[in-house]
C-alpha cells in the first residue's frame, strides 16, 4: 500500500514537471554531472542508514532522475540524445530496482 501511494506520488510529480522541463530549455540539463551525484548516493547508501531514510532518498533521486529524462527528451536532439536517454534509463532502472529490493515490505 505504502509503495502504490509513493508511485502515486512520484507520478503526479512528474506529470506536474512536465511542463516546466519543456519551459527550461534554454538550459539543457546536466546529464553528466547528475550520474556523478547518484552514483555517489548509491555509494553512500550503508548500514548506518535507516531503512526508511534510504527509501526516501532513493525516491527522490529516482524522481530527479525522471525529471532530468524528460528534460533531455525534450531538449536535446540528435546522438547525444540519445546516448543521454539510454544512461538515464539505466539510472531510473537502478534506482526502481534499489526502491523494489529495498523498500517493499
Amino acid at each position: 500500500m505504502r509503495r502504490n501511494i509513493t508511485i502515486l506520488f512520484l507520478s503526479a510529480a512528474f506529470a506536474l514537471t512536465s511542463v516546466a522541463a519543456e519551459a527550461s530549455c534554454d538550459k539543457p540539463p546536466d546529464v553528466a554531472a547528475a550520474r556523478v551525484r547518484w552514483a555517489a548516493a548509491r555509494k553512500s547508501m550503508g548500514v548506518a542508514q535507516q531503512p526508511a531514510e534510504m527509501c526516501r532518498i532513493y525516491g527522490k533521486y529516482f524522481y530527479e532522475a525522471a525529471v532530468v529524462r524528460q528534460a533531455a527528451a525534450s531538449c536535446e536532439s540528435g546522438a547525444a540524445r540519445d546516448r543521454d536517454l539510454e544512461s538515464l534509463d539505466t539510472e531510473i532502472d537502478a534506482f526502481n530496482n534499489l526502491i523494489a529490493s529495498q523498500c517493499s515490505g
